[in-house]
């Protein structure tokens, strides 16, 4: 028998194949796929018999698994598929698989019997491959490249691998593995691909099975773990890493494996092996081409030196925040106090754990710089503090107000006096810091304090103060980069604190002139109880000009005055000073008070700041008569006075000075606006009204009752309604007052002046008469009054008292043709006016030696204590004061 068997045993095989393709084609039927009679359909093969072995299950169709579901594909063998031949030792092919027939194309049933020399065209090829069997007759193997032609004559190069087999009979057969050479060269080069990003690349990358364990993993990743790579496999992430760095690890692995959500650049910290720093992990799961789940891939990097650059700049960021933070919340402060305290919280916690912030006194009150160098004897305080935790060593340590020592070889004298920031880090440093045995220190020792910066807080070149910070406990010490940052940020500080001071130093000035420029005492006229209050301007605002003041004039009568100047600081200040002086003097002349504003109107470029800078001023201008209960009233642009009037009280007397108020009714005067002093234009109007016994008056600025979000009248209401209520005294109205001001006003002055307006002192002896303006007016006014001050038994009075009357009733009687009053009032002077309806004033003139009249004016000038005229009604008044005490005025030789 031959290799193959001889002829006989191939028209065998022929037979059995084309039984088995009838018998399949029957199955089939006509479609070739759909079976007959319920029958499992079986898929027409080629060369492939249709007759199961004996003893074997029918097999399932074609593709199918083994529960009848199509079978699952995606193994490698999917992508390099190996096709199987059995040749007998000459060549022939015995067995032709169906992975040969899907390469090649060729079915088994035409090749089977063939020589596998019929698939070359290449005679050098065909001796080839008759030498590689030989040589696999020979050795048992052999492999190499070669080109088979496929059914369409195309070449295909393929890799064999060719085995020597022999059967149990020991008939020798040659088994040919054949794999398409591209694919499998394709597949190789993938592999040598992954082996060198797997070996070669700078990532650590692992491989990990559905138990998290590690599989394999890179020469990089070992290196990283510090563990060497064969001690990884088998071995989850918990038995190799530290067990706080694994926890996270594995928590994310879990969840990728989990979720076949891949995790991607999450940056943590190394653990604490070989290499330490931080690293950016990435995790993935894997599935084969069936998409069954193999486990997980992961790289790790190494991302120290990127995560410390982007936390540097963070770092930077942040101090630049820190900076930008705190020069916009200092920004507006005129307060050393104050940015002292926002210094001090600006760097805790951020920078520090405890802070200090240590001013000259001369910055804390606003003096001037001191010109020679720091010693011992500088007068230093803490201003500003601020801490991570409070407790009694942090407030020996740290306490606001507390007035700094410190020797002049210590960390602070030395600071102080050089202005070059320290470092202080060990133990001798910390101890040194100001003098031996300070309790701050040993405070500081408590609290765990390890580092500690001392900067200076220089302004005009000039060292002003101390930016103290102090870390303790676990955290890291201050460096240089820290000791730099602190630097720019006390410089900063340094500046506001020193416009602080310039301006602290202004405002004293202004406030001391203002207050200077102000009445030092206020008078209680008869009649009259005057309280008054003068705020200034909170510290972000400089020193206004508001005033007020209290004169008295002649009759028991009395001026209250309020104004305002606009503008603030010493200036204002200053121009308030002149324009009060002018309201006295115009005062002092009794002038009615539309007069009095027209005159100080007139002088507005006089009073004015500067040549360049016109006087706006608005003031308002009140005269009481308790004789008459008279008041009369003008204003020039400013607040309108308030007018409680007390309610009615049966069976009682109105309260008198000094005693409680009762409260009433009140209102804001109706007043005719005026202009504000320097803008004319708007002529002055007085309105006087009679006024009840115990009212109150309240004259006040506009920063009373303004505010930025309402309208004036709202504030005059609430000024109201605080001043219908009742009070105990006048005192307590003010304070009432003032304690509700609007928080949300304007951060102006304000001036109050209240006064109740009485009937004068009980019991003041009044005498008055009217008299016709005829010649024998004069002798009667004489006998009355030499009858009125003998029943007033100041008879030592009478001489004087005729003498003047007689000459100013005389000028009455000669000048006007109305009747004529006159009044006597006993107080603390003896008060005489002379009221006729002649509107023009006297005037005095000096008589020559010859001249027979012209010296009545001058008599009263001289005999009286003080004289004046002023206007009432439609005519004047004139009047002089005599002294009580005898000889208080001795009248000249010459008038004897």
């Amino acid at each position: 028998m031959g290799a193959f068997g001889g002829a006989a045993a191939r028209a065998r095989l022929r037979r059995r194949r084309v039984a088995a393709r009838a018998a399949a084609e029957a199955q089939a039927g006509p479609a070739g796929t759909q079976a007959v009679d319920g029958a499992v359909p079986v898929l027409p093969v080629r060369g492939r018999p249709t007759v199961p072995f004996p003893g074997t299950p029918a097999p399932l169709p074609y593709g199918s698994g083994p529960s009848g579901a199509p079978a699952t594909r995606g193994s490698l063998l999917d992508v390099v598929k190996v096709a199987i031949i059995i040749l007998d030792t000459a060549g022939r092919v015995v067995l032709w698989s169906p992975a040969a027939e899907d390469m090649l194309g060729w079915p088994s049933e035409v090749l089977v019997g063939r020589t596998i020399e019929e698939l070359i065209n290449d005679p050098g090829m065909v001796d080839r491959v008759r030498a590689a069997i030989q040589e696999t007759l020979r050795l048992g193997n052999w492999h190499g490249f070669t080109e088979l032609n496929d059914r369409d004559g195309a070449p295909i190069a393929v890799e064999a691998r060719l085995s020597l087999l022999v059967d149990g009979d020991g008939t020798p057969f040659l088994q040919v593995a054949l794999a398409d050479a591209g694919t499998l060269q394709a597949v190789e080069r993938d592999l040598a691909v992954r082996d060198a990003l797997f070996e070669q690349s700078p990532l650590g990358i692992a491989v990990l099975d559905t138990d998290l364990r590690y599989t394999a993993v890179n020469r990089t990743l070992a290196d990283m773990n510090g563990v060497a790579p064969e001690e990884h496999v088998g071995r989850t992430t918990g038995e190799t890493l530290p067990e706080r760095a694994a926890d996270e690890i594995t928590a994310i692995q879990r969840q990728v494996l989990a979720t076949g959500e891949p995790v991607i650049d999450v940056t943590l910290a190394s653990p604490v092996t070989a290499r330490s720093g931080f690293r950016s992990i990435s995790y993935s799961r894997m599935t084969d081409r069936s998409g069954r789940v193999l486990g997980i891939s992961g790289t790790v990097m190494d991302v120290t030196e990127r995560y410390r650059a982007v936390a540097k700049v963070e770092h930077a960021r942040r101090r630049l925040s820190l900076l930008n933070e705190f020069g916009s919340r200092v920004g507006d402060l005129l307060d050393a106090s104050r940015i002292a305290q926002e210094l001090a919280g600006a760097v805790v916690p951020r920078l520090a754990d405890y802070a200090g912030v240590i001013l000259l006194q001369a910055v804390a009150h606003g003096d001037d710089l001191p010109r020679h160098g720091h010693d011992r004897r500088t007068s230093l305080l803490q201003l500003g503090v601020a801490s991570v935790q409070d407790g009694p060593e942090v407030e020996v340590m740290l306490r606001r107000g507390a007035r700094i020592t410190f020797a002049e070889d210590s960390a602070f004298g030395r600071v102080l006096r050089s202005g070059v920031p320290e470092l202080l880090s060990g133990s001798d440093e910390l101890s040194d810091v100001s003098y031996p045995g300070d309790p701050k220190v040993q405070a500081a020792h408590e609290l765990g304090v390890h580092s500690r910066l001392v900067v200076p807080l220089r302004a005009r070149g000039i060292v002003i103060g101390l930016l103290v910070v102090s870390r303790a406990g676990y955290r890291e010490g201050f460096d240089r980069d820290d000791l730099a940052f602190t630097v720019e940020l006390a410089d900063r500080a340094g500046s506001s604190l020193d416009n602080a001071r310039l301006y602290a130093r202004e405002r004293t000035a202004a406030l001391t002139l203002q207050r200077t420029l102000l009445p030092q005492q206020v008078p209680q006229p008869a009649g009259v109880e005057v309280a008054y209050r003068y705020v200034p301007g909170s510290s972000g605002t400089e020193v206004g000009g508001d005033w007020f003041d209290v004169i008295p004039l002649p009759g028991d009568r009395t001026a209250l005055v309020v104004g305002d100047v606009m503008g603030h600081g010493l200036r204002a200040a200053a121009t308030m000073g002149r324009l009060r002086t002018a309201v006295r003097v115009l005062a002092a002349l009794d002038l009615p008070p539309d007069v009095l504003l027209r005159h100080v109107h007139e002088l507005a470029d006089d009073l004015a700041q500067g040549p360049d800078e016109a006087l706006l001023a608005t003031c308002v201008y009140a005269v009481f008569d308790p004789a008459g209960q008279r008041l009369t009233v003008t204003k020039a642009g400013h607040i309108p006075p308030v007018l409680v009037v007390p309610g009615p009280a049966p069976g009682e007397e109105p309260a008198r000075t000094g005693g409680p108020l009762p409260g009433g009714v009140g209102q804001v005067l109706d007043l005719p606006s005026g202009a504000p002093l320097g803008v004319g234009g708007v002529p002055f109007e007085s309105i006087e009204l009679e006024i009840p016994e115990g009212s109150l008056l309240a004259l006040c600025t506009d920063g009373l009752v303004e505010s930025r979000d309402k309208d004036l009248d709202v504030g005059l209401g609430r000024l109201v309604s605080v001043l219908e209520q009742p009070y105990a005294s006048i005192q307590q109205a003010c304070e009432a007052v003032l304690d509700t001001m609007e928080q949300g006003r304007e951060p102006d002055d304000v001036a109050l002046l209240l006064a109740r307006l009485g009937r004068g002192q009980a019991g003041t002896p009044t005498a008055g008469w009217t008299l016709p303006a005829e010649p024998t007016a004069v002798s009667r006014a004489r006998r009355l009054v030499r009858g009125t001050l003998s029943e007033w038994h100041v008879e030592q009075l009478t001489d004087t008292a005729e003498l003047l009357v007689s000459e100013l009733v005389t000028n009455s009687v000669r000048y006007a043709s109305a009747p004529i009053g006159v009044r006597l009032t006993l107080g603390d002077t003896l008060l005489v006016e002379i009221s006729d309806p002649l509107p023009d004033p006297p005037r005095e003139r000096h008589a020559a030696e010859g001249d027979e009249g012209g010296r009545g004016l001058e008599l009263v000038r001289r005999l009286a204590l003080h004289w004046g005229a002023r206007a009432e009604g439609m005519g004047k008044v004139v009047w002089f004061e005599l002294a009580l005490e005898e000889g208080a005025v001795q009248p000249p030789d010459s008038m004897l």
